[in-house]
């Protein structure tokens, strides 16, 4: 964030304490949970895993050897039994556990009973195909059941999955699924989106052709026979097929609790995504606690997440944290505004949603779109909001508990990341005073602090970095076939802490302000794209010479993806030029990473080493003015481009 919006940020004066009936009814009603963790930390994340299932139970609760960290050392459990298998012998057997939604409108509810026969049936058919224990399965799939149903099939019989959003490329796959070394990629004929369908068979073919690795391809049918020609004898097999016939019950494989649970990719400055290895003990724990205390989760709650499950907030709070509590939670697979921009509150009213936990990119949209698509609908039955993804500023925090929540709802804003595995800076719904725009405090068990370039703690109110004192359950255990990566990325920039990328401030209360990424990653609708994955996606254009990609304050999105672009001798620019490589990043990453905006320029500011200064190109798409340009190698090339610029947006 700029200077301009941190100084807003301090200035917000607005508080919202708990409203009295919902504080009565909340499972945490004071702050005396806050100071237990602080005290005995260790004491507080083993108390919450002696409420899972364990096959046996730890010898030692955290073995810390920085920057590897072991939780509940020698236990032995299964995410998948521990999401399913423990809700069957008490009355959430029938209980509802998804309720899905599809684009065009199907329905299907899944109780605990019926995702149990699913999942086993799934386990059996993987196992008859040759996944053993250890073996890596990727997915790449739409937001259908079939999904959770295939991460909790891997997860039973100890096949860690990596998950790749649907929305993703053929080559983002093909990354993904080379570094994994994947043995069998589970996906279907295509999905919904906005009315249009998503190739994703087509675009897995196109990946698989170059992945050695893969042996069989599961297809699920979602858009009907539109992929019979493509499927490949001896390698493609249907879902529906490969799981007829198969036992309805799959015994849960006991795992190490430091066995991998999943990879998933997040993008890296390096522009090579990043294989975040997640554990299962810690993670589950993690993930367990977290929901049922940050979300007040009850038993009768509807609760709906609104993330893709490709991302590490669907993994966390649609499938594994939810199903670990025994909630009800609901699943859909489009758009916000297909068929209209009241589709999110036509679900809430229909299935009476408790709980809804969305992003801030989306909040700015039902902004924009107007009050009239909520006032449509009965909202009443919510009566807690969440957001997810990256700050949000203080007017969308308002508008949502106004227009959204009727003014009644605690709005839980929090922070966490993929490497993280669950949330750690966050209200507790029942104690914590709110303040708009703010994250406010740690989670109990969590320390974190605000430093400056030399790792000292910085005065309340002042800028700084964001860095984690001390390890938590669900964190990260290294990056996959890279640990050198892990510590440099992490661990090396304050020794002996988590270094989260993040800037942040604290207040004078001690609360959390959060002020976006201090690297060169983009954050696109909570979406991180690397800056190196989009600019090698323009340089692999044959007119495309150089390129560097930044991200740009955007009021929806929260950064738009800006690209500066240098083209090849003779090759003349355009418009259209411009389209065809916005249509080439969205080839090659996918639509998530399309730059909004193409600036073709005779050449881009260097250092004198070679290095692109995105800091200035940054500066210039936000027109601030310039930092110091004395490293440049031409200084001039910054004043033509401020000029181009400013050019650019008059036109």
């Amino acid at each position: 964030m700029d200077t301009a919006t941190i100084a807003s940020l301090l200035q917000e004066g607005r508080t919202f304490p708990p409203p009295e009936e919902f504080r009565r009814q909340a499972h945490i009603q004071d702050m005396r949970l806050y100071e237990e963790a602080r005290r005995d930390p260790v004491g507080f994340w083993e108390r919450g895993a002696a409420e899972l299932h364990w096959f046996r139970r730890w010898d030692k609760v955290l073995e810390w050897n920085p920057p590897y960290a072991q939780w509940f050392v020698g236990g032995k459990i299964n995410a998948s039994y521990n999401c399913i298998d423990r809700h069957l012998s008490t009355f959430r057997k029938n209980k509802a556990a998804i309720i899905w939604e599809g684009e065009p409108g199907e329905q299907r509810v899944l109780t605990y009973q019926d995702l149990y026969r699913e999942v086993c049936q799934l386990a059996n058919a993987l196992k008859a195909l040759g996944v053993k224990r250890g073996d890596r399965v990727t997915i790449y799939l739409p937001m259908v059941p079939e999904l959770p149903i295939a991460m909790l099939a891997c997860a039973r019989i100890g096949a860690p999955h990596s998950v790749v959003f649907g929305g993703f490329s053929a080559d983002a796959l093909r990354d993904r699924i080379q570094d994994a070394q994947a043995k069998v990629l589970i996906t279907a004929d295509g999905g919904y989106r906005r009315g249009g369908v998503v190739p994703l068979k087509r675009n897995a073919d196109e990946a698989v052709a170059q992945c050695p690795s893969i042996e069989k391809v599961i297809v699920v049918r979602r858009i009907g026979g539109i992929a019979e020609q493509t499927m490949q004898k001896g390698r493609d097999v249907w879902w529906h097929e490969v799981v007829q016939g198969q036992p309805g019950v799959c015994p849960a494989e006991p795992m190490d609790s430091e066995d991998l649970l999943f990879l998933l990719y997040t993008s890296g400055t390096t522009g090579k995504p990043k294989g975040i290895i997640h554990t299962t003990g810690g993670y589950l724990t993690h993930v367990y606690i977290t929901t049922k205390y940050i979300f007040d989760l009850k038993e009768e709650d509807t609760y709906w997440c609104t993330a893709d499950i490709g991302w590490v907030t669907g993994h966390s709070y649609i499938v594994y944290g939810p199903l670990a509590n025994g909630a009800t939670s609901v699943m859909y697979e489009g758009a916000p505004d297909y068929p209209d921009k009241d589709r999110f509150w036509a679900i809430v009213e229909k299935y009476r949603v408790n709980i809804l936990y969305t992003a801030p990119t989306a909040i700015r949209s039902f902004m924009r779109w107007g009050e009239e698509y909520p006032q449509r609908h009965d909202l009443s039955s919510l009566r807690l909001l969440g957001t997810v993804g990256e700050p949000i500023n203080p007017e969308a925090w308002v508008w949502y508990w106004k227009h959204i929540g009727g003014g009644r709802c605690p709005i839980v804003d929090t922070w966490w990341q993929t490497e993280t595995g669950g949330i750690l800076i966050t209200p507790l719904p029942g104690v914590v005073t709110l303040k708009p725009g703010s994250a406010t405090l740690p989670f109990p068990g969590v320390e974190a602090e605000v430093v400056d370039e030399r790792g000292n703690p910085v005065p309340p109110g002042q800028g700084g970095y964001l860095v984690l004192t001390r390890p938590w359950p669900g964190m990260l255990r290294g990056i996959y076939g890279d640990p050198q990566r892990y510590t440099q990325t992490y661990w090396s920039r304050f020794p002996g802490r988590y270094f989260t990328g993040d800037g942040a401030k604290k207040d004078a209360d001690g609360y959390f302000w959060l002020l976006g990424r201090v690297d060169d990653v983009i954050k696109v609708s909570a979406h991180r794209l690397s800056t190196m994955e989009i600019e090698s996606a323009l340089v692999d254009h044959p007119c495309v010479a150089e390129a560097a990609a930044i991200g740009k304050n955007h009021e929806v999105k929260g950064e738009a993806v800006v690209v500066f672009v240098t083209v090849k001798e003779g090759v003349k620019t355009s418009p259209q030029l411009a389209q065809e490589l916005q249509a080439h990043v969205a080839r090659k990453i996918g639509a998530i990473a399309r730059p909004d905006q193409v600036i073709f320029t005779s050449a881009l500011p260097k250092t004198r080493s070679g290095k692109i200064m995105r800091r200035l190109l940054r500066d210039i798409a936000e027109g601030r003015a310039l930092g110091d340009i004395t490293t440049l190698e031409s200084p001039g090339v910054i004043e033509a481009l401020k000029e181009q610029y400013g050019e650019e947006r008059e036109m």
